[in-house]
């Protein structure tokens, strides 16, 4: 079985359904990790039915305890490896879980926010970690980001090819800026808003790395990644008072549904109830 061979032709033809490439990546990566598993028994994909992939969906459940959105990933990406590559139809709707994980997203509190970014010396680090929580981007966008995307003249962030193949426009804070100018004057990127050391794209791992280390040399304990810093954005700023509509617009939301999750968050925190140990009559 020649896996890359598969990959290659599976990510031409997402390329020309026009997937986003954070969704390529992603689907690619899917297939690729089950298919070298396959290969190890079989030939061909086409030796391979809804029954071996659901033996490949319980072993990961099993092994690796995936989370529900990395199923779903798996099974979506499988489906369309075999419709787009194979030209065979597979009916695995019942490989998607039926139920949704209720977990509450993980955030910081503000306090923690100005703990993590008084402990990055680095100006190209604190200038990624800014603009991660100070615009609530993903981490695919904020490494996709270009100079050209940074307007200053009207304060705005274009986020072009987001989830969904979507465009939009957040906010430019004005401490961002000050940061962005310098540090433009100090790393010279020249297309990329922030590149790696040979140019070209700054990797995923690198900031994931630098956004743990600074959580770990401010003190925080909890596991703290980009996206963290994102959920942080979207509750601070349901805290403030920020119409949930607009939340959903700057997160690039394609559902409210989506973005109410953060509700859960705040309504406990801005609601007048108290706990019945404060009512105790302490000694």
């Amino acid at each position: 079985m020649n896996v890359d061979k598969l990959i290659a032709n599976f990510e031409q033809k997402l390329k020309i359904e026009r997937y986003s490439p954070n969704s390529i990546r992603n689907y690619s990566s899917s297939v690729r990790s089950f298919l070298n598993v396959a290969k190890l028994k079989f030939n061909s994909p086409e030796q391979l039915g809804v029954e071996e992939i659901e033996k490949y969906i319980f072993w990961k459940i099993e092994k690796y305890k995936i989370s529900f959105s990395h199923q779903r990933i798996i099974v979506a990406s499988l489906d369309k490896f075999y419709t787009l590559v194979l030209k065979t139809y597979l009916d695995l709707k019942h490989l998607y879980p039926s139920r949704k994980e209720k977990a509450l997203p993980n955030y910081l509190s503000k306090q923690e926010v100005k703990k993590l970014l008084a402990r990055i010396d680095n100006l190209k680090h604190r200038s990624i970690v800014k603009l991660l929580y100070g615009c609530g981007l993903r981490l695919s966008e904020l490494i996709n980001l270009k100079i050209s995307d940074i307007n200053s003249d009207t304060m705005t962030i274009r986020i072009r090819n987001a989830k969904g193949n979507k465009d939009r426009i957040v906010m430019l804070s004005n401490v961002i800026l000050v940061d962005l100018r310098n540090y433009f004057i100090q790393y010279k990127p020249n297309v990329y808003l922030f590149e790696g050391q040979g140019g070209g794209l700054y990797t995923a791992r690198s900031v994931q790395n630098l956004v743990q280390d600074a959580a770990e040399k401010a003190g925080i304990t909890k596991k703290v990644t980009p996206h963290v810093l994102r959920h942080s954005f979207a509750t601070h700023l349901l805290e403030n008072g920020t119409d949930i509509r607009y939340i959903q617009e700057l997160l690039g939301h394609s559902s409210i549904k989506t973005t109410e999750i953060y509700t859960h968050i705040t309504d406990v925190s801005k609601s007048k109830i108290k706990s019945p140990l404060d009512s105790l009559d302490w000694c």
